[in-house]
C-alpha cells in the first residue's frame, strides 16, 4: 500500500511538471565555453526536444564546481534544477575540503553518467633532451636532475595533482606537482618548455601533441584509449593507484522523486548514446558514457574510495 502511495505520487510529479511546461535549469560549476559547459549545452538542446520543456544552462562558477552543488543541495527537489559535475566536485572536493557546504551522498540524487574523460600525462621532449622518451624516461631524467621535475597539473588538490606523488614513488623519482588554474595554461607552458611535464585532459593535450612538440606518454583507466593506441595505461608501466578516470555526470536535488529521474535519465541516456552526441564530443576528447542512476551512485563510491586511498597516501590534510 505504501509502495503504491508512493509511486501514485511520483507520478503526479511528473504529470504535473509536464503539464506546468516549468524551465529545467542545469547547474553547471565552471565558467562558460569549458568542456562541462559545452557539454551541459549540448544536453539542454537535446532534453528540450525530448522532454519538450525549455531547458536552460546556468554558471555557477567557482571553487571547482563547489558553489554549484551548494546551490543544488537549496534547490526543491522538483525536478526543474539539475547539477552537470564532474567527479572532483563529487568525490574530490569531499576529501580535501574541511567543509564543503554539501554531502554528496546525502544531498544529491544520482540522474546517470554523461562521459568519462581521462586525462595524460605529457612530455616535452627537447627539455628532457630524448625525442623518445616515455614517462619511465623522464621519471630518470627527473631523478638525474634534482629540481627540474615539475609536472604542471590543472588545478591543486586535484586528482592530477596527487597523481604526480603516485608517479614519483612508483617510479623512485624526485617529481614535483606545480599547480595552475586549468589544463590549457598547462599546455601552454609545456609547448614553451617552461616545465617539462604536465597532466591535462586529452581534449587540451592532443591538438599540441599532433605538432611533435610535446609527447603523451601515458593515460589515466584500465584500458588505452582507441584515440591513442600506442599510448599505455600506467598500470602497463607498472604504476598502480590512478586507474580512476574523470566522469561527467547528471545529479538532481535529494527526494527528487523516482519517476522524474528515471524520466531524465531515459531522456539523457537516449541522447549520450546517439552519433551525433559522439560526434560534438569527440573534439573534445572526450568519451559519451549512459549509466542508470544507482550504477552512478556507484561509481561515486568506488571513485571516491579510490581517491581517499590517493589522498592519504601523499599525506594531504582538508584545507
Amino acid at each position: 500500500m505504501a509502495f503504491t502511495c508512493i509511486a501514485l505520487a511520483a507520478v503526479s510529479a511528473t504529470s504535473v511538471m509536464a503539464q506546468s511546461g516549468a524551465p529545467i535549469k542545469i547547474l553547471v560549476g565552471y565558467a562558460p565555453g569549458g568542456s562541462t559547459d559545452v557539454i551541459a549545452r549540448h544536453l539542454a538542446l537535446g532534453l528540450q526536444q525530448e522532454l519538450g520543456r525549455p531547458v536552460i544552462v546556468e554558471n555557477r562558477p567557482g571553487a571547482g564546481g563547489q558553489i554549484a552543488a551548494q546551490v543544488l543541495k537549496a534547490a526543491k527537489p522538483d525536478g526543474q534544477t539539475l547539477f552537470l559535475s564532474n567527479s572532483h566536485t563529487v568525490a574530490m572536493i569531499p576529501l580535501t575540503v574541511l567543509n564543503p557546504g554539501f554531502d554528496t551522498a546525502k544531498d544529491f540524487a544520482p540522474v546517470g553518467l554523461v562521459a568519462v574523460n581521462p586525462d595524460v600525462f605529457v612530455i616535452n621532449p627537447a627539455v628532457v633532451g630524448n625525442p623518445a622518451a616515455g614517462l619511465r624516461e623522464f621519471a630518470q631524467w627527473a631523478k638525474a636532475n634534482p629540481g627540474k621535475g615539475n609536472v604542471g597539473v590543472p588545478a591543486p588538490a586535484s586528482a592530477p595533482d596527487f597523481a604526480v606523488d603516485v608517479v614519483s614513488k612508483a617510479l623512485g623519482s624526485d617529481l614535483k606537482s606545480v599547480p595552475y588554474r586549468g589544463d590549457s595554461p598547462v599546455a601552454q607552458d609545456l609547448m614553451g618548455g617552461q616545465i617539462p611535464a604536465g597532466i591535462g585532459s586529452v581534449g587540451a593535450m592532443l591538438p599540441h601533441a599532433k605538432t611533435g612538440k610535446i609527447r603523451i606518454v601515458a593515460v589515466n583507466g584500465t584500458t588505452r584509449l582507441p584515440l591513442l593506441p600506442d599510448v599505455p595505461t600506467y598500470a602497463e608501466l607498472g604504476i598502480k593507484g590512478y586507474e580512476e578516470v574523470i566522469f561527467t555526470a547528471m545529479f538532481a536535488p535529494a527526494g527528487t522523486p523516482a519517476a522524474l529521474l528515471q524520466s531524465y535519465n531515459a531522456a539523457i541516456s537516449k541522447l549520450v548514446k546517439s552519433p551525433d552526441f559522439a560526434d560534438k564530443l569527440s573534439g573534445l576528447g572526450i568519451t559519451p558514457l549512459a549509466s542508470t542512476p544507482a550504477e552512478l551512485e556507484a561509481r561515486v563510491s568506488h571513485t571516491h574510495e579510490a581517491w581517499t586511498r590517493m589522498v592519504k597516501n601523499a599525506g594531504y590534510q582538508p584545507q
